[in-house]
């Protein structure tokens, strides 16, 4: 395919979470993506041996990060890798610790100066500086999260499941599957540390689990993706203070539906539309959002088309919603129908083994 116009990274389970141990990833998969058929094309591969499962892109465009769920007794990773985009490559820079362990999200700040990461087996928030050459310093800050909730076999300890920096950089938001909170942060620019903001978090009704979250393009809203309690919590945001004040919650699910497995969430550009992944049900729940962003109506849910929807990607130019179905290792392409919000199968789709994460890089 020599016409796409688009890179697009695929980060992967290369052990652990997998369902056929006879199918084995190869890591990050670089992919040509054609953002006016939604078509993508396995180009290259760059080889991370231990769960490369999340990815994100510098500001710049010339660096990649990914995590490293390793295990318990080696601890997390953190990479960085440098992105060739003529050759469609990736070499990698140097890898680090979290301090943690089970990292599985991450997310730079506005600058590209630090790198912020989420440790779900830790239940830690890790802060990496960058350096000017893309590299990461060893010397991490960890901050130790605290607390359980009422679910006895997921919220015993806690599990940081996801790290957000907010539209204006100022703060970092990260939602606690283990403790039923979303953790506020403060991003000191100056000193290139997190300090606990003041409030310091918000609550979600007891054995909900937060896990993902999307600001609204407003900055004003934030949507919170409820992993245990398959519901989305809608939060008014004040970036004065970085409080957080809940507006309602709804679910994910059809009616009568039991399946609660959410996992990753997305806005369109324009704010006009809400997205979130139901594994079990695998589906996309698909949401009407009103004018400022505070109410959000369940209009449709769309079939992924494989198994297990742990994360999707709306492309860059608002055209494709890409599903990446985790157990049945493929990514489905889907037609956003920018009238109504809806999805419709291109009939677009890419074998890679155990997708979690999708990222875009303009080429």
């Amino acid at each position: 395919m020599a016409n796409f116009d688009y890179l697009a990274f695929v980060g992967t389970y290369t052990l652990g979470n997998v369902v056929n141990e006879k199918l084995k990833s190869k890591g990050i998969y670089i992919l040509g993506y054609n953002s006016t058929n939604g078509t993508l094309e396995i180009l290259n591969t760059a080889l991370e041996k231990d769960n490369p499962s999340f990815l994100a892109i510098s500001p710049n465009g010339n660096y990649l990060y990914s995590v490293g769920e390793i295990d318990d007794k080696r601890g997390g990773a953190l990479s960085a890798y440098k992105i060739n985009r003529e050759r469609s490559t990736l070499s990698i820079i140097n890898s680090i610790s979290t301090g943690s362990n089970g990292p599985c999200h991450l997310m730079t700040d506005l600058s590209g100066s630090i790198l912020l990461a989420a440790n779900y087996a830790g239940g830690a928030s890790t802060l990496a500086k960058i350096k000017s050459d893309g590299s990461l310093d060893e010397e991490v800050q960890v901050i130790q999260h605290e607390g359980s909730s009422v679910n006895p076999e997921r919220q015993m300890e806690p599990h940081a499941h996801s790290i957000n920096v907010s539209p204006s950089g100022n703060y970092a938001l990260v939602p606690d599957l283990g403790t039923d909170k979303v953790i506020i942060y403060k991003i000191d620019h100056t000193s290139k540390k997190l300090k606990i903001n003041e409030p310091g978090f918000t609550k979600v009704s007891p054995g909900m689990g937060p896990r993902h979250l999307e600001f609204h393009p407003n900055g004003n809203v934030v949507y919170v993706i409820n992993e245990l309690g398959a519901t989305i919590t809608i939060f008014d945001f004040d970036d004065e203070n970085g409080a957080l004040s809940e507006v309602e919650t709804v679910s994910t699910l059809p009616p009568n539906s039991n399946q609660k497995s959410c996992a990753d969430i997305h806005i369109s550009k324009d704010g006009k539309y809400l997205y979130g992944s139901n594994r079990g049900h695998n589906s996309i729940a698909i949401y009407k959002v009103s004018s400022d962003g505070r109410k959000i109506e369940n209009i449709d849910f769309q079939s992924t088309l494989g198994e297990t929807p742990r994360n999707f990607a709306l492309d860059p130019k608002g055209n494709f919603l890409l599903a990446a179905n985790q157990d049945s290792s493929d990514i489905f392409t889907f037609k956003i129908n920018k009238d109504n919000g809806k999805l419709d199968p291109t009939g677009s789709k890419i074998n890679i083994p155990y997708p979690v994460c999708i990222k875009f890089l303009e080429r």
